[in-house]
């Protein structure tokens, strides 16, 4: 199993604390963020794309470029890019460039959005959500199977035979597909045979089993050979020495958080006892202990048989030191004992199939 990080680069004032993180410094703590998970042998760091004030990264192809002069064995994805509101070939151009500096490290995460705000901003219409994000991911899977490109687009322009470049370092950029639970994007995902990640933001993740299963049901039913299925696990995450100082350090910033995208969206407020709550052995916040973070991941991997964990970081203004600790305890404590335990399980699945 593949063990990363993604955030969201937010920035704000701490609730108890009023602390407060502006851009500038959230992306100078953003890069420290990369280079500890890279020095520490993570897999894979996934920074999103939202143009709100409340969070610091507009373009993650920028930020994972100058990442990628500080990094060198990561792998660097956006998490996600919004491809509705953006230029298939631009994505394709701006994540071909970062391959080339980074030396094929570079991922493409697209999903269709958790907020709204880039559709007004870049023209379009929420009437076609759905439709926008379909062509698109079609247009961008295209543009990465051959140099040239021939294209009649509806929502998007329309091109004869012309080639777009860079092309990228490696020989194709891997192209993951985010969703949040939408079987229709599922369905999409597994059709067209790309890599799945699955956000569990709230909620029990046992009741997104059926959603993984689906996914490997249409994975198959496509044609696609299943021993290159790949499927990522999203939640959010926080590690502390004990389970009581992880609570108390995250729960503030956290609930603010949820708190203030609550009443955007009619969710009730989150207190502390439905925060304990989630942090459970059954719940979606993976936040507690190395051991009882280790506990978690484990426990989600007998619901999905993921291949990769991402664990969402930093949410809210999260002191700087206490994110690279918790990065620290991933990388030292969590990241080891997970994939040691999956790969003895996969072993043992392997012998039991060949003897």
């Amino acid at each position: 199993m593949e063990i990363g990080i993604c955030t969201f680069a937010d920035v704000g004032t701490h609730p108890i604390t009023k602390e407060t993180i502006a851009p500038h410094q959230r992306l100078r703590n953003l890069m420290e963020e990369m280079e500890l998970a890279d020095q520490l042998g993570l897999d894979v760091f996934a920074v999103g794309e939202h143009h709100r004030p409340d969070y610091a990264v507009s373009s993650p192809a920028v930020v994972l470029a100058a990442a990628a002069e500080r990094t060198k064995t990561i792998k660097l994805s956006s998490g996600v890019t919004v491809l509705s509101s953006d230029d298939p070939v631009r994505v394709f151009q701006s994540f071909a460039t970062l391959d080339l500096l980074s030396g094929g490290r570079a991922e493409i995460m697209a999903g269709r959005g958790s907020f709204i705000e880039s559709f007004p901003l870049f023209g379009y219409k929420l009437d076609d959500y759905d439709e926008l994000f379909s062509e698109k991911l079609e247009m961008l899977i295209r543009l990465n199977e051959a140099e040239k490109i021939t294209w009649n687009g509806k929502f998007t322009q329309s091109i004869n035979n012309l080639g777009v470049y860079p092309r990228p370092y490696q020989t194709k950029l891997p192209i993951w597909v985010a969703v949040g639970g939408t079987p229709e994007s599922i369905v999409r995902a597994a059709q067209y045979g790309l890599p799945m990640t699955l956000a569990i933001i709230g909620g029990m993740p046992a009741r997104f089993a059926p959603y993984a299963q689906l996914y490997r049901d249409v994975y198959q039913k496509a044609g696609h050979d299943t021993n290159q299925l790949q499927l990522c696990i999203n939640s959010h995450t926080y590690i502390a020495d004990t389970r009581q100082q992880a609570g108390n350090e995250f729960f503030p910033p956290y609930a603010e958080v949820m708190g203030r995208i609550g009443k955007e969206r009619g969710w009730p407020g989150m207190d502390r006892q439905g925060f304990d709550a989630s942090t459970g052995p059954q719940g979606a916040l993976l936040v507690g202990s190395p051991q009882q973070v280790i506990d978690k991941i484990l426990y989600e991997n007998e619901l999905f048989s993921h291949t990769r964990f991402l664990a969402q970081m930093s949410i809210g203004a999260m002191p700087h030191t206490q994110v690279m600790h918790a990065i620290e305890l991933l990388g030292t404590r969590v990241a080891p004992e997970v994939k040691k335990y999956v790969q003895q399980k996969n072993g043992k699945a392997h012998d039991a199939t060949t003897s």
